[in-house]
């Protein structure tokens, strides 16, 4: 008899601490949540300087159209705001460098003018395009302030390829593939500036 009592002292404290167990896990989940939207956030908008918005840009996705690009596909987009206002688009870009996917991420203020990049994935090996994920990238800084007017369309290529910009040694592909993703997202921005800047998109 002691031995079925035993068992069954066993078997409720078990279903009892599963249940606490359920219980605390449910009643945290939503915090769990959101820190970790917040620890996201932080990591991707580090493109954006702080004092520049006051919004939560990644609980406001904009609804991209036409997204497949000449060199590239937008994945996803949002809006940064201060005081209600537009002041900057961040578009999420994956194209193909030289070793697979490359996904980047695009800020570009409410002029059209970059106001920096972000490597968020890639497959580059750490000796050619690897240090296209670096951060910070300097590389990638170069782009920071540049807009499809400063320089102009025409220019933005690499040297190599009679255009402005240098590329990251021994990895041309990479930063092809890079340069153009930049440039098609300025280009997009140039053409869907209204949507995506006006509130309620």
């Amino acid at each position: 008899m002691s031995r079925t009592k035993n068992v069954l002292t066993v078997g409720l404290l078990a279903i009892a601490g599963m249940s606490v167990t359920y219980l605390l896990q449910r009643s945290s989940a939503p915090q769990i949540a959101a820190e970790q939207r917040l620890i996201d956030s932080r990591k991707l908008l580090d493109v954006l300087p702080a004092e520049r918005y006051d919004n939560q840009p990644l609980e406001q996705p904009l609804t991209l159209v036409d997204t497949a690009l000449l060199h590239s596909k937008l994945t996803a987009g949002y809006r940064a705001t201060k005081a209600g206002l537009p002041v900057a688009v961040l578009l999420r870009s994956q194209t193909q460098g030289y070793a697979g996917p490359l996904e980047l991420l695009i800020a570009i203020d409410s002029t059209g003018r970059l106001m920096g990049v972000k490597t968020l994935k890639h497959t580059e090996t750490p000796a050619l395009g690897g240090p296209v994920g670096d951060r910070p990238n300097a590389w990638l800084q170069m782009f920071t302030g540049k807009s499809l007017t400063a320089p102009p369309d025409a220019d933005w290529a690499l040297k190599k390829d009679q255009g402005q910009f240098d590329q990251m040694a021994g990895a041309t592909i990479t930063s092809r593939a890079t340069l153009e993703a930049i440039r098609d997202a300025l280009r997009y921005f140039d053409a869907h500036r209204s949507a995506l800047l006006e509130n309620g998109t």
